[in-house]
């Protein structure tokens, strides 16, 4: 298939990398030229802009940072709806707002494109595995039509509901995300002050009730796990800006829906001052550095 991919950043290019590698010819377009140079070589085709990609596709995918981004991929004079064939269906793995993907969704149906979001977890580790969460927001049609070429990203594909669906289930998600990071870097900070050692602690924690993702796959205390982030200088994984950014998505459509999210809001303001001291570029469990007493 004559797929066209906009958006190679951490997540994008080991996403479009497994989609070259089954087979599929990519038109491709992002900002970074080594990026591309670099999938080109792999056998995916440069493109001057979103629109140029998009000419002639019989697919196209965006991963974009944030919604304006969105926005000016697919709107711009040279985005995507400007290049697209009507009929053509389309899918934004970005994670943004629920209202963005809707109103860029109808822009979209507008010219005959049927256009889904489906936001992913499982970081760039699951990007580069081909292990992904697809999080799907269509009408079930479009969904039968991507799930067979987003099954070669990843490995479970859910239906969320409608359009938008899909950003809300992933704004809940990393909701709870940054919430758990928060108690399991608690935890692990008090124990270490009051003298466990933190191997010990972890591991009764991961046998016990206060076990989640958080804590068994990328606990945040460095050593602990020796794939997770914190063992190799919280380099390399879901930034800390980007937790930042949808924490606020979360607390915004909260806001919107007269719906509190208390913890959430103490989390966003903990990655928010996390930030304000420079380490918005680490990985996001680098917040129990918040906690730790001074090294």
């Amino acid at each position: 298939m004559n797929i066209a991919f906009i958006g190679l950043g951490n997540m994008g290019a080991p996403m479009a990398r497994n989609l070259i590698k089954a087979g599929h010819q990519l038109n491709l377009f992002d900002l970074n030229q080594s990026v591309l140079a670099e999938l080109a070589q792999l056998g995916g085709r440069i493109s001057a802009s979103p629109k140029a990609a998009a000419e002639g596709a019989e697919l196209v995918i965006t991963m974009l940072p944030a919604a304006a981004h969105v926005r000016s991929v697919w709107l711009g004079e040279d985005g995507v709806l400007a290049g697209i064939g009507r009929g053509i269906p389309a899918v934004d793995c970005s994670t943004i707002d629920p209202q963005t993907a809707r109103e860029v969704a109808a822009a979209a149906a507008k010219q005959g494109v049927a256009m889904a979001d489906a936001p992913v977890s499982g970081g760039t580790g699951g990007a580069q595995a081909g292990t992904l969460t697809f999080m799907v927001g269509a009408s079930a049609e479009l969904f039968a039509t991507l799930q067979p070429v987003l099954a070669q990203m990843g490995r479970n594909i859910v239906h969320c509901g409608e359009v938008g669906t899909g950003q809300i289930a992933k704004i809940c998600n990393n909701l709870l995300l940054g919430i758990s990071m928060i108690g399991v870097s608690e935890a692990m900070a008090l124990g270490d002050a009051l003298g466990i050692d933190t191997q010990v602690l972890a591991g009764i924690i991961n046998s016990s009730t206060g076990r989640c993702w958080s804590s068994d796959t990328y606990n945040p205390w460095p050593g602990v796990i020796e794939t997770a982030p914190a063992s190799r200088g919280y380099t390399g994984g879901f930034g800390a800006e980007l937790m930042l950014k949808d924490l606020g998505l979360a607390t915004e459509a909260a806001r919107q829906a007269h719906q509190p999210v208390v913890l959430g809001a103490v989390a966003q303001q903990l990655y928010q001052a996390m930030s304000q001291r420079g380490e918005g570029g680490k990985d996001f469990s680098a917040i129990v550095n918040s906690y730790r007493k001074p090294q």
